[in-house]
């Protein structure tokens, strides 16, 4: 009787070392296309924004005009589900898009170097100068339009300007804090540099209150926010931005009155692969 209280006090005993199963849901399995494989490192680089915030930044490789000019027309005809004509695209040169000074950083601050050097010796007369002059110069026509996905984009590109629109300010064209009505009055003056986001701006040139008349070139902002989106991926913006350069800078590109700066760099094909899928998985 002693021997099989003693038999099962040391199977009781083994039972409590023994350590318990987890109930717990086991974690789900990366997919492979998605793990990291091993030494493969994070090619993304960021930097801290003025509110100290993380800021992700592309690749700072700048591309050739030829390369500019033939991604931002398959971004059109991939945007748009359309085929430009041969005749549409051999009266598209390589001089439609600004090169910029590769010397130059593409941010906010040379902004206002690279549109001197894009204007060369008459930079002062056309950028800086704020008379009206009758039958040469129209009211509410900039020189340089500046489009981009935010309100909060569009006034940090508008202060790397500040040297050049002490005499002549330059007008915010978004809806953030701002009625058309107060747009509307300021174009009622000269303009040299005018910059906002593409839903603001065709309004205003709907309404006849954004002139087109001296436009020579528009600085598309390639930058990306901290979620990877841009001008030209962010859904609804991009929407805008091509219903507005169809409408009122495409012809105006094929007669060749217009130059295209894409300010920043262009994504590569594996940034585009890796947008597709931010939201499928995060890593």
């Amino acid at each position: 009787m002693g021997s099989l209280d003693a038999e099962k006090l040391s199977k009781k005993k083994a039972s409590l070392k023994a350590k318990p199963k987890s109930v717990a849901p086991k974690a789900a399995a990366i997919p492979t296309k998605y793990k990291k494989k091993k030494g493969q490192k994070n090619t993304t680089r960021k930097a801290k924004n003025e509110n100290g915030n993380d800021e992700v930044q592309a690749p700072s490789a700048s591309a050739s005009a030829s390369e500019q000019l033939s991604f931002f027309l398959n971004e059109f005809q991939s945007a748009n589900g359309i085929q430009l004509s041969s005749l549409e695209l051999e009266s598209i040169k390589e001089s439609s898009i600004l090169e910029l000074s590769r010397s130059l950083d593409q941010d906010s601050k040379s902004l206002g170097m690279h549109m001197k050097a894009a204007f060369g010796s008459l930079w002062k007369e056309v950028l800086t100068e704020g008379q009206l002059l009758e039958g040469k110069i129209d009211p509410g026509s900039p020189a340089v339009l500046i489009i981009s996905s935010s309100a909060l984009r569009s006034i940090e590109l508008l202060k790397g300007l500040r040297s050049l629109t002490k005499e002549c300010h330059a007008v915010k064209l978004f809806s953030k804090h701002m009625k058309v009505e107060e747009q509307v009055s300021l174009l009622k003056n000269r303009v040299n540099f005018a910059g906002g986001t593409p839903s603001r701006i065709k309004k205003l040139i709907d309404i006849e209150a954004l002139g087109l008349s001296r436009l020579s070139v528009i600085v598309l902002d390639m930058h990306t926010d901290v979620k990877g989106y841009s001008l030209f991926t962010l859904p609804q913006v991009r929407d805008e931005f091509w219903d507005l350069y169809k409408t009122y800078f495409h012809h105006r590109l094929l007669q060749r009155d217009l130059r295209i700066s894409l300010y920043g760099p262009i994504p590569n094909e594996a940034q585009a692969y890796a947008h597709a899928h931010t939201c499928i998985y995060m890593f």
